[in-house]
């Protein structure tokens, strides 16, 4: 066996060790997100204007599957509103905080650092400019396929954009990348500024949304749309863990490993376009998402991708569809935007992660 081969063993050896060591720690985490995930669920449908119980909620949800289970509202309208109202609602909150959790862990994998996030680098930014872009100057004809497609299309640049100037000696820069990040999101937001001078009075109510986050008007034609982009790209996502594991090695390990590091970086950047255009063309900028999600699972379950990107994805839509319900329920009459209170958590959040990542780095020059 030649030198170049035990180094290989050794460096798969490695890569084996960075799933987590007790399997069982990992199934139970797993297990219970998903078993918090259709809890929250089932308690931010009947959270409202009308207050609707767990039993009347699983009733009516049971009921659209053919089976009698649950209790049966007193109220005549809950029916009507759980399924035109409230349940696209929680499905789309499930669907971007899935996406967002992902494309972050995605990200953080493949900068390798714990601060990149598709909000922080100014993807999500990107991706509403473009959007709100063809709300003050498009045509209105094409449905939420038109915002959709423009925010895909500025999110997919602004990632390419921030990957091409971060990087320096063939690795990506913690501080150019959030440098970097905040001139995207200046520029951005200069962008909806001017397109908010430029519409008229509904355009710019909408454009408004946008800048602030929300899943207020949510109807099926969005989840019809979102869906399919988020979770084929959540799937998709799960098979790039090994390569992922691989990467965190570094570099040249993984290109001596087999790994083409230049297009699996092409891939997730598609990935995380995808799945962050489909969570801001219906609900706007929420930011810190996929930097909060992620950073909590690596360290409650380790760096092994096999785990993270699922427990992730998880992970995020319980934090989304939880933010669901305090903006709903923390003033009266008022439905908070979602965008506002995940940056109240995560701000600070980035500020440690900051600092922390400084204090580890031994100073920046």
């Amino acid at each position: 066996m030649t030198a170049a081969d035990l180094a290989s063993a050794d460096l798969r050896a490695a890569v084996d060790a960075l799933p987590p060591a007790r399997p069982a720690r990992a199934t139970a985490a797993l297990t219970g997100l998903g078993v918090a995930l259709v809890a929250v669920a089932v308690v931010s449908a009947g959270v409202g204007q009308m207050n609707l119980s767990p039993a009347e909620v699983w009733h009516v949800l049971a009921a659209q599957l053919g089976f009698d289970w649950g209790t049966p509202s007193a109220h005549p309208n809950a029916e009507a509103v759980l399924l035109s109202v409230r349940f696209p609602r929680v499905a789309l909150a499930a669907l971007a905080g899935a996406g967002l959790g992902t494309a972050g862990a995605l990200m953080q994998g493949v900068f390798g650092n714990p601060l990149a996030e598709p909000g922080v680098i100014g993807v999500s930014a990107g991706a509403a400019a473009a959007a709100c872009g063809y709300i003050a100057l498009g045509s209105q004809g094409a449905g939420p396929w038109g915002a959709a497609l423009f925010a895909f299309a500025g999110g997919l640049g602004t990632t390419f954009l921030v990957y091409a100037l971060s990087r320096s000696g063939g690795r990506t820069e913690v501080v150019t990348l959030v440098l970097t990040g905040i001139a995207v999101n200046a520029v951005a937001g200069a962008a909806i500024a001017l397109f908010t001078f430029l519409a008229d009075t509904a355009a710019r109510e909408e454009i408004i949304f946008w800048q602030l986050g929300s899943l207020n008007g949510t109807r099926w034609a969005y989840v019809a749309i979102a869906a399919p982009i988020v979770t084929v790209a959540v799937a998709l996502a799960s098979t790039l863990a090994r390569k992922l594991d691989l990467l965190s090695l570094g570099e040249r390990s993984a290109r001596h490993l087999g790994v083409d590091v230049e297009r699996l970086r092409v891939v997730v950047i598609v990935l995380v376009a995808a799945m962050t255009a489909a969570a801001v063309a219906f609900c706007g900028i929420i930011a810190f998402v996929g930097l909060v999600v992620p950073h909590l699972v690596r360290l409650a379950l380790g760096p092994g991708h096999r785990v993270l990107l699922p427990a992730s994805a998880l992970g995020g839509a319980v934090l989304l569809m939880t933010a669901d319900v305090v903006a709903r329920t923390a003033v009266d009459y008022a439905d908070l935007p979602i965008g506002m209170l995940t940056s109240l958590v995560g701000g600070p959040f980035f500020f440690y992660l900051l600092r922390r990542s400084r204090r580890q780095a031994g100073g920046w020059a």
